[in-house]
């Protein structure tokens, strides 16, 4: 064939060493090498055909070789963009969205018209090949087309993040792009999770365009959208519960009515199989919902401690200009010092007061975000673990997205950041240990079975006891964590040996988790003051 000698030759000058020669390709030649190494590769498609069938062992989809066509000829390119076209940005963004584009089509596998359909006789007769069908059978295969709205949005995010698609500088792309977003997720969760209620096919999209805008319009905000965003999270809090509950009743109604696919099964297995479906889909709706909530919490987070640093900077600059020379020639004595740095920490609570002007309404969002992620999450953990000790310490970080808003807690800041931390492991093992109390003594309808002297009451009064005596080292931390000021040393000591007893003597886990916390506690409360209480001597 004529193409292969001149591919060689060409694809030889492009990936030449570049010690010979300092020139550059012209674009005209960049385009003709990559428009070479494409054709080059789609002539060998039939050799990758091949080798990814001897690698699988069956026939690739035609997804999969399709993405591995894009994958090889992004690599290709990368010598002659890294030699020739370095200090060109589109080339490299249009280097990584080809690589991109392979390795997605390598990982979804989306289906191809069959208008696509490579012309190939060994690829047609691998495809007519019956051996597949003897040794597997027939299989119903599962649809796979919402795989390109995945790809489509993965693409279009990866677009905009590589400026390939400028929606920072116009209002309009950027609205677009945002629905066209919201969109694709949208039908893609609704035809892959919840094909069986088509009626919450709109109100999924919908979140999905809610969501999308709203993060969009928080990271690039534009003249009227720090009015319109707080609308737009008012809409998707309130599509949370509508959504949730409309689940489970169309569902119900649906086998009420009689569907063609229970006709057949009896009465209690229809029923069984309703309320399955019904737990399985409002699970997925909690853990949609949670992953929205908390990457709006992750938005609002990022954007507040942006707009905090230009200010702490903006601040700086100018009190660096209005101190002039006069801080360069003279020196700082120790207490001074002391005192600026005091000063220095306070600027972040003074910027959090000017920031109405340029959307108060983030905090608010933000913590409402925050504390909705994190009550879906503990109901999941109650759903599919069945309440695990081990979760809340996973959970409970979730928590650090918290933002300082003087209506949300009073007096609440980034020093307080770890209390709600803190605060919320301690109050779930407590209030999770009564419950267990209460579930070993309390009988059904028999009544509780708490005789004087009996083994209930006896299990029910220890624990209860060994509960209690972790308390002390428990509401001292968050009195530290919340306040940070020194107390006397050996108080945090003094609640160890109260907490050793829960270790030892308990029958209930958490009462167990509960001492050694009480313990850690103490001992990390007696570390930090006496860490303080030495860099407080370095001033004086």
């Amino acid at each position: 064939k004529d193409w292969v000698p001149s591919s060689r030759f060409l694809i030889c000058l492009s990936c030449r060493d570049k010690s010979r020669t300092a020139s550059k390709m012209k674009p005209w030649q960049g385009y003709a090498h990559a428009a070479v190494v494409a054709l080059s590769v789609w002539f060998c498609r039939e050799t990758v055909f091949e080798a990814l069938q001897w690698w699988h062992g069956r026939p690739p989809s035609d997804g999969l070789l399709l993405g591995s066509c894009f994958f090889l000829t992004g690599l290709a390119c990368v010598p002659i963009v890294a030699l020739h076209f370095s200090h060109v940005m589109s080339a490299k963004r249009c280097l990584v969205l080809v690589v991109a584009t392979g390795l997605l089509f390598i990982l979804m596998q989306p289906p191809i018209p069959l208008s696509w359909t490579y012309h190939s006789d060994i690829i047609k007769a691998a495809r007519q090949s019956a051996d597949d069908i003897s040794i597997y059978g027939f299989f119903a295969s599962k649809s796979t087309w919402p795989s390109w709205l995945l790809i489509v949005a993965i693409l279009l995010t990866l677009a905009s993040v590589t400026s390939t698609i400028p929606i920072k500088y116009v209002v309009e792309l950027r609205t677009f792009y945002a629905i066209a977003i919201g969109i694709s997720l949208g039908i893609y969760i609704s035809a892959e999770y919840f094909l069986q209620a088509a009626i919450l096919h709109v109100l999924i999209v919908v979140t999905m365009v809610c969501a999308s805008v709203f993060v969009v319009f928080t990271h690039f905000p534009s003249a009227s959208s720090t009015k319109l965003l707080p609308w737009v999270f008012a809409l998707l809090v309130a599509l949370f519960p509508v959504t949730y509950l409309l689940e489970g009743q169309v569902r119900i109604n649906k086998t009420i009515l009689g569907d063609s696919a229970v006709q057949d099964m009896g009465e209690e297995d229809s029923k069984l199989a309703t309320l399955l479906a019904v737990e399985g889909a409002r699970t997925s709706l909690l853990g949609l919902y949670a992953a929205i909530f908390m990457l709006i919490a992750l938005e609002v987070k990022f954007e507040l401690a942006s707009l905090m640093r230009e200010k702490v900077v903006d601040r700086g600059g100018v009190r660096h200009s209005h101190s002039g020379q006069s801080s360069s020639t003279t020196t700082v004595p120790p207490r001074l010092r002391f005192m600026q740095q005091r000063k220095a920490s306070a600027v972040p609570s003074f910027t959090i007061k000017r920031m109405a002007a340029e959307g108060a309404w983030m905090p608010a969002v933000g913590n409402v975000a925050t504390i909705m992620c994190f009550a879906i999450c503990l109901i999941l953990n109650v759903n599919l673990t069945g309440g695990s000790n081990r979760a809340i310490f996973f959970l409970a970080p979730i928590l650090l997205l918290l933002n300082q808003d003087s209506d949300f807690v009073a007096g609440f800041g980034d020093k307080q950041r770890y209390f709600p931390v803190v605060v919320v492991i301690s109050s779930y093992l407590v209030l999770t240990t009564l419950y267990s109390i209460w579930e070993n003594v309390w009988h059904g309808n028999a009544g509780w079975g708490l005789d004087v002297g009996g083994p209930d009451w006896f299990f029910a009064v220890k624990n209860l006891a060994l509960l209690i005596l972790t308390f002390p080292s428990h509401i001292l931390f968050n009195r530290f964590v919340w306040s940070y000021t020194k107390q006397a040393e050996s108080m945090p000591l003094l609640t160890i040996p109260l907490n050793l007893p829960s270790v030892l003597m308990t029958d209930i886990i958490k009462v167990k988790i509960l001492g050694l916390l009480g313990v850690i506690y103490s001992l990390a409360q007696y570390l930090i003051s006496r860490q303080q209480y030495i860099s407080g001597l370095k001033y004086i």
